[in-house]
């Protein structure tokens, strides 16, 4: 540990989409010097520019050329002693801008095991956590082998998108090949698995020096797929943390942390419960705050919100002290619709037990708080229901995170 003090330093945030001003507002309460750098349609977007010290806007962030000198430049006047990814899409560019620029915090090796599906599979694998079976797709012969001695159906992911974005589900050799064929060049950029019935649940956690000083298990009402190609009302809950399969699902989670070398920061892990099976099988992870507002159902539950846990221990990286949170013992519930309406009237959801309250267009959403897990898991229910008779409506799934 140094002298150091926030109040010395100045921290540079990334973010390719509109996202993180609790993370803004904590680094500049904490005394640092705080700075954004952003896309430039993602400008107007109304960020906590009264936290920020300046905000700048390039075109885009995918020439990694384009982006060193454009932050090479902005450091010619601001000393930067941190980089901040703020969106899943940034945590690989700014782990190589870490090392460009000798930066404290994740390098690009580690960061690809929380970022690239084909690396966190492949270490999980070597490392012995139960995973679903997959192949890269490079090898065509490997390929056949895999679609020869895994039953149907598979799962064709992107390596490198977020959520359900581009995932192909394909049921037979023929359809494989066929999407395999579209793909072209870009096949090696993809992977395919095998789909696994089962509860999809996630652990949104706090790891400090190598260890997860704070988790939350919730489940998945329904899996984030078929929501993102099916449609549906997205809904996860808090689970019993006196459970023995809560439990076990905090000890798989903190294996998959430790085997994939994840030293400090926040993760967002899910995971898969096949009915038959008491094994949970590692499904993904993600070296950032959860989307959707699962930050928010993290918070009701605990009282801790992940986004300001998270620019401390960016800020403090090895060099200054970090106390984890005190967790409270509440149980919360999440629902979140894309809207028919421009602007839903939810007025008729009035129940005390609310939180917070969605305000985004198209979309009707809440969180919901209470001291017992049976009220939550009832009104959830409820409004689950409600949500999809009143106000829900699909549109189909983006190919990319662009769309």
């Amino acid at each position: 540990m140094t002298s150091r003090t926030p109040a010395d330093m100045s921290i540079l945030c990334i973010s390719s989409f509109f996202k993180g001003n609790r993370f803004l507002q904590t680094c500049k309460e904490l005394g640092c010097r705080t700075y954004l750098l952003t896309v430039e349609k993602k400008l107007q977007e109304p960020w906590a520019r009264e936290y920020l010290d300046d905000i700048w806007g390039l075109p885009d962030f995918e020439n990694r050329d384009a982006l060193a000198r454009s932050v090479a430049w902005l450091f010619r006047e601001h000393d930067f002693d941190r980089l901040a990814p703020l969106d899943d899409f940034d945590v690989e560019r700014v782990a190589w801008l870490r090392e460009y620029f000798r930066i404290p915090g994740m390098g690009e090796t580690t960061a690809r095991y929380f970022r690239d599906k084909l690396a966190m599979r492949s270490r999980a694998r070597d490392r012995g956590i139960p995973i679903p079976r997959f192949a890269a797709m490079t090898n065509h012969a490997r390929i056949s082998r895999f679609l020869e001695s895994v039953p149907p159906p598979w799962l064709i992911k992107p390596r490198s998108e977020a959520s359900a974005i581009g995932i192909r589900k394909v049921g037979s050799a023929e359809e494989a090949w066929k999407v395999i064929d579209v793909l072209g060049d870009e096949q090696s950029r993809y992977l395919i698995e095998e789909m696994l019935p089962g509860s999809i649940y996630h652990v949104d956690s706090i790891v400090w020096e190598r260890e997860v000083v704070f988790a939350e298990a919730s489940r998945y009402w329904t899996p984030p797929f078929e929501i993102m190609h099916g449609g549906g009302v997205f809904a996860t809950t808090t689970m019993d943390r006196a459970d023995a399969l809560t439990r076990s699902l905090l000890e798989h989670n903190r294996k998959v942390a430790r085997e994939l070398g994840f030293v400090r920061g926040v993760l967002h892990t899910e995971f898969l419960k096949k009915p038959d099976d008491d094994t949970f099988y590692f499904v993904e992870t993600a070296a950032r705050v959860g989307g959707a507002n699962i930050a928010e159902l993290v918070e009701a539950a605990t009282g801790v919100n992940l986004w300001a846990e998270w620019a401390k221990i960016e800020i403090a990286q090895d060099e200054l002290p970090y106390q984890p949170p005190v967790s409270e013992r509440n149980y919360a519930a999440l629902v979140v619709s894309l809207a028919k309406d421009e602007r839903p009237d939810t007025s008729s959801f009035d129940d005390p037990e609310i939180w917070f309250r969605l305000d985004k267009k198209n979309h009707v959403g809440f969180v919901l708080k209470s001291t017992s897990r049976e009220r939550v898991e009832s009104l959830l229910e409820d409004y689950v229901r409600r949500i999809h008779e009143q106000h829900q409506m699909s549109l189909p799934p983006p190919a990319s995170a662009t769309d």
